[in-house]
């Protein structure tokens, strides 16, 4: 007789997210474990100055909070909870709940998951990570955890680590992981799978999305859904989207199997009821990837406001004004940056739309070289510049600014260690067998639709779908169309060199495009688009997550049949 499903819930995509969300998970309906992911590469670097200031922190201190009142509830629930807010310190996190549940007078096992931090390794790094797999999650399940802690495991972990305790899948289940790994990536980033940041999002009651969860079956095929009664939506296209996010070419590498993206296949199973079949997964590769976050340097800002006629000769005017006293100065800020958002309309009936935004940003390893040199230029000019000079925001003096760098280490060097309840340390082995990741042979295109019917010029986002984010400094564009038709149009339209027209941001960078004709979509990953990545905001939108409506909204020539 085949095992009963694992439900398996999300409460948290990231920290900050919704805080009455593991409330309202666990009331909301049955859950056998209820996942919270923390973790991004800003958040790694939040951590590390909190841990700088104090050794105890470098955890996510809200899932504290949060379970003042989720932790009973998960008790009488008979619900598991596995989370990563554990961040740089789990131990620490792990401690910090044993004396809550105590004080709240609930009876529940801590364990928790080390071998991640790998600082010491890279003298000079703020926090080095490695991203470990989900065997230390199932192990500590498996001695009777009720609550598990990590620190920076991969976000799927998060759900093949109770498959695997669950299912009692080995190492080599490869199709069966790769499975729980795809119902990962879809859970991880809560509410974007149901409805949250969706590009065909109107008409759908969005005010209040619920969060999803995933009935997990044994052979590793899952059902993406959400409590019932809850806000927002599960379809395919939102479950496409959220499969499509920050993710590269069709082999999407992990610690425990690398899944085979080109191999999901997606079915409506009901309404809000989307179920994951024919995923494929193969070996692991012999690295893991480490995050290294360091203190790049100290940046600041100012934003002049340019109102009104001849926004272009004020730019002019203060950008030279701010440059004379930079050479003025003892030292000139090694990076100066200028931006000109022309967000003004000509005869605008309010003051603010009659307005440009004239963007400075500095960078350099010097503080003082951001800060008065640079607070002090922007003051000094408030009677002596452009007519309806002000800014934004007072100038200050400053503010660090980190970097994301991935490398990579052997698997087999790095100390993966499951903390069970009573204390034992438990070794968690690496992937017995490996293989290195090598790309995907682009697959077969759909015939072109005919050549020679009308057409006509629109935003692309009438037909297409996309999503976007970052990983370090690259950036990546999925985009996918809901029909067969518009998928045979839309492979042949949007070339490598078509993208790079339509975002002229992305000229001169390296883009390759991947292809996945199951999910009628594609990916693009633009390398070095955020420069050193979103902690040093380098970029107007530094998580690159607007870009793909960018995309959406360039105009392009539809065949009308398709509209």
């Amino acid at each position: 007789m085949a095992p009963e499903p694992l439900r398996i819930g999300n409460a948290s995509g990231f920290y900050g997210d919704r805080f009455d969300a593991v409330r309202e998970m666990l009331t909301g309906g049955g859950l056998d474990v209820l996942t919270g992911d923390y973790l991004a590469e800003l958040t790694m670097l939040i951590l590390g100055r909190d841990r700088a200031k104090d050794p105890r922190l470098g955890y996510a201190k809200t899932f504290l909070r949060q379970l003042e009142e989720g932790l009973g509830l998960a008790h009488e629930r008979g619900v598991r909870i596995v989370t990563n807010a554990g961040g740089l310190n789990p131990a620490g996190l792990a401690e910090a709940v044993r004396a809550l549940a105590d004080r709240v007078g609930v009876p529940v096992r801590v364990a928790h998951v080390e071998g991640d931090d790998l600082t010491a390794r890279f003298p000079g790094a703020l926090a080095a990570n490695t991203y470990l797999g989900g065997g230390g999650i199932a192990a500590c399940l498996a001695a009777g955890a009720d609550v598990v802690v990590t620190g920076r495991v991969t976000d799927a972990a998060l759900v093949t680590g109770p498959a695997q305790w669950r299912f009692g899948w080995g190492p080599e289940a490869y199709d069966r992981l790769a499975g729980a790994v795809v119902a990962g990536h879809v859970l991880e980033c809560g509410t974007q799978a149901t409805g949250g940041n969706y590009a065909f999002f109107t008409g759908h009651g969005l005010r209040r999305p619920g969060f999803p969860l995933a009935e997990l079956y044994a052979d590793g095929t899952s059902v993406i859904t959400k409590h019932p009664g809850t806000g927002g939506f599960v379809d395919v296209g939102t479950v496409t989207a959220q499969l499509l996010y920050e993710t590269g070419g069709a082999r999407y590498a992990g610690p425990d199997v690398t899944a085979r993206l080109d191999s999901v296949r997606l079915t409506q199973d009901g309404p809000d009821r989307v179920r994951v079949a024919g995923v494929r997964g193969e070996a692991p590769p012999p690295t893991l990837k480490t995050g290294l976050v360091r203190v790049g340097g100290w940046r600041n800002e100012v934003v002049f406001v340019l109102t009104g006629l001849d926004v272009e000769a004020k730019a002019e005017l203060v950008r030279g004004q701010i440059e004379d006293a930079f050479a003025h100065a003892k030292s000139r800020p090694e990076e100066v940056r200028w931006e000109l958002a022309r967000t003004d309309r000509p005869d605008a009936d309010t003051e603010e739309t009659a307005s440009a935004l004239l963007r400075l940003v500095v960078r350099d390893r010097d503080a003082e070289a951001v800060g008065r040199v640079v607070s002090g230029a922007a003051i000094e000019l408030a009677l002596g510049s452009y007519p309806g000079f002000h800014v934004t925001a007072p100038p200050g003096k400053g503010t660090p600014y980190g970097v994301f760098d991935a490398v990579y280490v052997e698997a087999a060097s790095v100390e993966h260690v499951a903390v069970l309840p009573d204390g034992e340390r438990v070794p968690v082995p690496a992937a017995g067998r490996t293989r290195p990741l090598e790309p995907v042979a682009a697959p077969p295109l759909p015939e072109p639709l005919p050549a020679g019917g009308p057409v006509r010029r629109v935003p692309l986002g009438l037909v297409a779908g996309a999503r976007s984010g970052d990983k370090g400094g690259d950036a990546n564009v999925g985009v996918w169309v809901r029909t067969d038709e518009a998928w045979r149009w839309l492979a042949h339209e949007l070339t490598v060199d078509r993208f790079r027209d339509l975002l002229p941001e992305t000229a001169g960078l390296t883009v390759v495009r991947h292809v996945l004709p199951n999910l009628r979509a594609l990916n693009f990953v633009v390398n070095g688009l955020l420069g050193e990545g979103v902690a040093a905001q380098a970029r107007f939108d530094p998580q690159a997550k607007a870009l793909g409506e960018w995309l959406r909204s360039r105009h392009v020539e539809v065949p009308v049949a398709l509209l």
